[in-house]
């Protein structure tokens, strides 16, 4: 009898898991290396779960495709670990009447830049191939917080082979994807693409696996299936623990078959155990044929109120619009910052925008700054967000209070690494890009949380991404403007620009995009800051006319302010021809010249209106 009719007939127990195991052992390196270099401790886990009562197993190939081995150099040994990973569970089952399932793990979470769905699906068919060349009696899917990995995955699979596929989907919270679709509709889809058994595993402790599963209906042609953690994980001593009695747990499975399920087994902390424990509890325990859905209460998702300001993005596509970037005091005195802002804001910028501790230096939160100029003296403002300093926690914290403040416009950017600023033994977080981070900005206008939990209202937040036009290939960088688009950024926000033809070039390599571009003008304020700037500040580059210009100033600070605001208003002159956005920096709170320069783009409009109606 093969696997495919076992189900049809019977719920079978299957393994619980392997990593916890080999962790225990002391083994926390490449655990699919252990296929070849520690072979008996491989098939001694196997054998203790069949003891256990398993009607199932699985391979320990989690991780052993290309993508994952890279990070161990194990790219090319693909073949060799599945090839070995098969044989010490075939030799575990030997002669008896258990099943040996090849799993592929997972591999997208939240992050999804740095590897393609298609670099991803090439790794799975080859590891796949191995897996089923081996003679496995089916591939088990798991860990799969990627819906449209999983989902692409299946497809490709079905075409590869006839034998079972066990598709399993993990939830950050009960009952909900990470995109926000329900456990229900997604085990819906993965049974209309083909896979034999669908359910769940991993992250969710017994009670909460039950709790998601009870929203599940029972699929058309698909079983269903749960591999729960033995717990919610703990942290003692530095090591990960899981605290669950194996009792506990079984009872736990008798109601998840309850629920409709099949094919039951364990993730993270279950041990043999806690298999042993199961396989007594479901003796006699016949397999459910009828269920009733539990009604999923549908929390009502506020619609936000219309902005009170334009969005900016809105704004640029019909008429001027101007963004003046001051950034906040790297010490504790505000107040000549706060004249500065709503002198700027007073004389006709359209918001004041403050980096988000540029350079890896810090300064005085953006977002409180924000706060005190929105709620005390009126300006509109705009803060950036870095990816940098912040894990996905603090990220939805911030954009959540941000929210609560009615401050919509934001600027997403990677930021600069900690090597560069005060403090270059800082760890850099990085948990997402600045793409990944748009995207899920834009889920929290849907009302959808990054873990895909409602949060009972959209937000209302209009993104800004950051455009670097001075690199050698202007045609790269504005195919990362593309694909900044389908993530979901509203408007571009540049780098400083130094020279007319750079503004054209620009012009030229995006009039095809409708998302509007501020372009970045930046007076410079004497020689030395000028070639700080060309040869030290990432992204920015002088021409040698504005170089030669500062310098023949010296030492003259006059001369020097009002030759860099006479080189920027140049810039203006073409900048203004092209494009609506206009993106003044003030250099070191000289917002002195950035009012000049305020006042020169009116003089532009005025002088363009005027000949409009001649």
């Amino acid at each position: 009898m093969g696997l495919r009719e076992a189900l049809q007939t019977r719920v079978l127990t299957a393994d619980g898991a392997i990593g916890t195991l080999l962790y225990s052992y002391g083994l926390d390196y490449c655990h699919e290396e252990m296929n070849v270099t520690r072979p008996e401790i491989v098939e001694k886990i196997h054998s203790e779960y069949l003891a256990a009562g398993a009607d199932v197993i699985q391979t320990n190939t989690y991780g052993a495709n290309a993508i994952k081995l890279a990070r161990y150099g194990y790219e090319n040994r693909v073949q060799e670990f599945n090839t070995a990973a098969v044989k010490h569970a075939k030799a575990a089952v030997g002669t008896g009447e258990q099943f040996v399932l090849g799993t592929i793990g997972g591999v997208l979470g939240i992050r999804k830049s740095d590897v393609t769905l298609e670099e991803i699906l090439a790794a799975i068919r080859e590891q796949a191939e191995s897996l089923l060349a081996g003679g496995v009696d089916g591939i088990l899917l798991e860990t799969y917080y990627d819906f449209e990995e999983l989902a692409a995955t299946v497809q490709m699979l079905r075409q590869l082979t006839d034998k079972v596929i066990v598709a399993q989907v993990s939830m950050h919270e009960p009952g909900i994807l990470q995109n926000g679709m329900s456990l229900n509709e997604a085990l819906i889809e993965l049974d209309a693409l083909g896979a034999d058994v669908v359910g769940m595993n991993c992250r969710l402790g017994p009670y909460h696996s039950i709790q998601a599963m009870e929203t599940v209906g029972l699929p058309k042609h698909a079983f269903l299936s749960a591999y729960p953690n033995a717990s919610l994980l703990d942290v003692e001593d530095g090591r990960v623990v899981y605290e669950s009695e194996a009792d506990y747990f079984a009872r736990a499975a008798v109601e998840l078959v309850g629920q409709g399920v099949r094919l039951i087994g364990g993730c993270c902390g279950t041990t043999p155990k806690h298999i042993e424990a199961v396989k007594k509890r479901l003796v006699g325990v016949a397999p459910l044929t009828k269920k009733e859905i539990k009604p999923v209460s549908i929390e009502f998702v506020r619609v936000p109120e219309p902005p009170v300001e334009e969005p900016l993005h809105s704004k640029a596509k019909r008429q001027r619009s101007v963004i003046v970037e001051l950034d906040t005091p790297r010490h504790l005195e505000i107040d000549a910052f706060v004249k500065g802002a709503k002198e700027l804001y007073e004389a006709g910028a359209d918001v004041i925008m403050m980096a988000d501790n540029s350079l890896a230096s810090p300064r005085i939160s953006n977002i409180a700054m924000s706060s005190i100029l929105k709620l005390q003296h009126g300006v509109r403002a705009l803060p950036h967000l870095t990816c940098r300093d912040r894990n996905l926690i603090g990220l939805q914290s911030h954009l959540m209070g941000l929210d609560a403040l009615d401050l919509n416009d934001i600027l997403v950017v990677t930021g600069d690494p900690t090597k560069v600023g005060d403090f270059p033994g800082a760890t850099s977080v990085y948990d997402v890009s600045s793409m990944e981070l748009i995207s899920l900005i834009k889920k929290l206008n849907e009302g959808i949380s990054f873990s895909g939990k409602s949060l009972r209202k959209q937000a209302n937040f209009s993104v800004a991404a950051a455009f670097n036009p001075n690199v050698r290939v202007l045609d790269r960088a504005v195919s990362r403007l593309e694909k900044k688009i389908e993530h979901g950024a509203d408007y571009f926000i540049s780098q400083p620009v130094y020279t007319k033809e750079k503004i054209v070039e620009i012009y030229e390599a995006t009039k095809h995009l409708e998302t509007p571009i501020y372009i970045g003008i930046m007076p410079l304020t004497s020689f030395k800051s000028a070639e700080f700037l060309h040869h030290e500040v990432p992204g920015i580059k002088l021409s040698d006319d504005a170089l030669a210009r500062m310098e023949a100033c010296g030492d003259d600070k006059g001369k020097a302010t009002a030759e860099g605001v006479a080189i920027a208003q140049e810039l203006l002159d073409t900048a203004c021809k092209y494009f609506n956005g206009i993106y003044l920096i003030t250099p070191f709170l000289r917002y002195d010249m950035t009012l000049q320069l305020m006042d020169y783009v009116k003089q532009f409009d005025r002088q363009k209106g005027a000949k409009a109606n001649v």
